[in-house]
């Protein structure tokens, strides 16, 4: 844990005008996912013209092949995502430090009070009090696993890819193809997981930096309880990656041997994709979560400025 931590978080005096290089290695990871789905679009092209030509088994081959390598490209793009997040929180804390080192120099309290209990911001109701507030359950978890998330969903990607060159070789391979396309899509729910909780630890690093900016000035700490949007991001980030794990598992059944392969395959697609769009879908309210958290703490600093409490 402590070490999954440094990688968000500089250390207490660390030079913060030293670049972190998180984006341009996720704008490299980007350019390499998006050269991989070109590579594949024309591969795909070619297998239009083999079928043309009356070469079905040519066409089956590159087929077969270029799925791994462009679900490989998907997944490769959520990684560069998931490096640019880790930057940000990065940035975060840095500005956490510096807003901590400049807050007291814009107004003195004359004499700073500390109320404690609920209340009722334009952004929701918070909670007041004297420290910073402890972590949420959510938020110990999304900082112990979105590494691990993010590389187990990677390795399974290309696992996946393996196995499609299994299946490029044959394929009419029942097992190989079910195989491919289980691991893949675990993959990928995976990688969209480890972006959920990174996007969950931005979420923890807000609330947690806004309460040491507060309890640095000696003034009451005003912390946002869990919003609503909060609790549904959560709800479908489970919700969508156990349907991922689902999947998986439905499709091992598939490369044991089933009667009909091809009529599992046929609902399996949708089931893969409805697990991804659940997660998708949390993790819009994530962003919109953190823009009313951005919006609360923008309205605090504005407060302790005009009012130095």
């Amino acid at each position: 844990m402590t070490r999954i931590a440094t990688l968000t978080r500089p250390a207490t005096g660390a030079d913060r005008s030293q670049s972190t290089r998180h984006r341009q290695v996720g704008f490299a990871l980007a350019a390499l996912g998006l050269l991989a789905a070109l590579v594949t679009l024309i591969a795909n092209v070619v297998a239009a013209g083999q079928i043309g030509d009356g070469d079905p088994g040519a066409a089956a081959t590159t087929l077969a092949w270029s799925f791994g390598v462009t679900t490989a490209a998907f997944g490769t793009i959520k990684l560069a995502i998931g490096v640019v997040l880790i930057g940000i929180l990065v940035h975060l804390w840095r500005r956490v430090e510096r807003v901590k080192a400049a807050l007291p120099h814009l107004k003195e309290p004359a004499a700073p009070s500390v109320v404690t209990g609920p209340t009722t911001t334009p952004y929701g109701v918070a909670t007041a009090g004297k420290t910073v507030p402890d972590p949420l359950p959510i938020h110990r978890m999304a900082r112990r696993l979105w590494a691990p998330m993010l590389a187990m969903g990677y390795m399974a990607v290309i696992a996946g890819v393996v196995v499609s060159l299994v299946w490029a070789s044959d394929p009419a391979d029942v097992a190989a193809s079910a195989w491919t396309q289980g691991l893949q899509f675990l993959g990928e729910g995976l990688l969209l997981a480890g972006i959920s909780f990174l996007l969950g630890t931005i979420l923890a690093a807000l609330r947690e930096g806004g309460g040491e900016v507060q309890a640095s000035l000696g003034i009451t700490v005003k912390t946002l309880r869990m919003p609503v949007t909060a609790k549904v991001f959560v709800a479908l980030m489970a919700l969508g990656v156990m349907v991922a794990m689902a999947q998986f598992v439905l499709y091992l059944v598939v490369a044991t041997g089933v009667d009909n392969p091809a009529a599992w395959f046929a609902w399996l697609g949708p089931v893969r994709e409805l697990g991804l769009g659940l997660i998708l879908a949390g993790i819009v309210m994530a962003l919109v979560t953190i823009g009313n958290v951005l919006s609360f703490q923008f309205h605090r600093i504005r407060e302790i400025v005009l009012t130095g409490n």
